[in-house]
């Protein structure tokens, strides 16, 4: 995404103005990866289930239906990582970690939160339309496929 300044559309925006913002759409450009982070399947669930307040690992992956414990460490390593999780470990014995959102974690959490509930809200339009693509392709194939499998021309 090109950041927006008020020079006039002749002039480039300032390079220090492009490197704060970030160029989501260049292969190299670092936000990519913190895109990914973020809205990778678990990185979504634990900035959601992390909106509720600290939790534990176990907490945590007792919350997320499904998530491995080793995906669930790494995207909890990665959200870290990015700025967006905090990992407080006490010294005591068992050890005792809890991991909570940051300020800026908790923005884009809330922004996710968002994406997630609308998805949740829509999923009877989401899967209606699916069975309605899917019926379809089953009816009517396209020229030169077969019940949604291509075959050779």
């Amino acid at each position: 995404m090109r950041a927006t300044d008020s020079s006039s559309p002749d002039q480039a925006p300032a390079i220090a103005t492009l490197m704060e913002r970030g160029e989501l759409f260049a292969a190299e450009c670092p936000s990519r990866a913190v895109l990914q982070h973020v809205t990778s399947r678990w990185g979504v669930l634990v900035l959601v289930a992390l909106l509720a307040g600290t939790h534990r690992f176990s907490d945590l992956r007792r919350k997320i239906g499904g998530v491995s414990e080793k995906m669930l460490a790494q995207t909890l390593q990665w959200l870290e990582g990015d700025g967006f999780v905090l990992r407080t470990q006490y010294p005591v014995v068992p050890p005792k970690v809890e991991y909570s959102l940051t300020p800026m974690g908790l923005e884009v959490a809330r922004q996710v939160e968002g994406l997630a509930d609308w998805i949740e809200g829509n999923l009877g339009r989401i899967l209606s339309g699916r069975r309605e693509r899917a019926d379809a392709l089953a009816v009517a194939p396209l020229p030169g496929v077969r019940a949604g499998v291509r075959t050779p021309a």
